[in-house]
């Protein structure tokens, strides 16, 4: 039967201790690239949205504006969304933006579009917010406006008596949404120490030779009749 060899936390701490310059430089090192990278390698992304309320014109309307109407419009919401996201809305708009361009670029600039965009309708609500993410916080709100133009005319052919009115205008972003540059060095810091404390576990695992006394005693079993010292001339 072999015999378990057991280790208390005295002897953790003494492990983590002769190893402590290691750590500090596999910690340190994570750390300085996460925040190089962040703050200096990885080019922001900036965002715009364009939010807005779907639902029947009040002033056509002989009958008002009663519950029903807020329902029915809330289970068209998706409707609307899937809308938003078809490729011909997505082809019209860069169209409106790019009006030289060939057909193949333009295929092509509609696909990032569809892409970078984000269509979500808001729970329990007629808002639809229709959001647009690039490098350049400019290109995103002319690409949100170009969008939602194209997306009302659609709408508008498929459903003629629905009302869409914007609610929230695209503004220019300011600040970008990524990367969050003191998350990732937190999370950096966080996985170095964590590496580096299991290297050292690691290191001391494969290492099965006998530097101490209490190594003797511990690993062999045996008792420690003797020193011999060791005297620097």
């Amino acid at each position: 039967m072999e015999e378990e060899v057991t280790i208390d936390l005295r002897d953790l701490f003494l492990i983590l201790r002769k190893h402590v310059k290691l750590i500090m430089f596999i910690t340190i090192a994570c750390t300085i690239t996460s925040g190089v990278i962040s703050f200096f390698v990885i080019k922001p992304t900036y965002e715009a949205k364009t939010s807005i309320v779907i639902g029947k014109s009040v002033s056509n309307s002989t009958d008002g504006y009663n519950s029903s109407d807020v329902v029915m419009y809330q289970k068209l919401i998706a409707t609307y969304a899937e809308i938003a996201k078809a490729n011909d809305v997505a082809v019209d708009a860069i169209k409106s933006m790019n009006g030289d361009l060939s057909d193949e670029e333009i295929r092509k600039k509609a696909a990032e579009l569809q892409k970078a965009s984000k269509i979500t309708p808001q729970l329990n609500t007629q808002i639809l917010d229709i959001k647009i993410q690039s490098k350049s916080p400019e290109e995103a709100k002319n690409m949100v406006d170009a969008l939602t133009t194209s997306f009302m005319k659609a709408a508008k052919k498929i459903y003629p008596n629905g009302n869409i009115e914007i609610m929230d205008t695209a503004k220019v972003p300011t600040i970008p949404i990524k990367p969050n540059k003191k998350l990732n060095v937190a999370i950096a810091f966080v996985l170095g120490l964590m590496i580096s404390v299991g290297l050292v576990f690691l290191l001391e695992y494969m290492d099965n030779t006998i530097k101490t006394q209490d190594d003797v005693e511990k690993l062999l079993g045996l008792p420690v009749i003797g020193n011999i010292p060791q005297y620097k001339s």
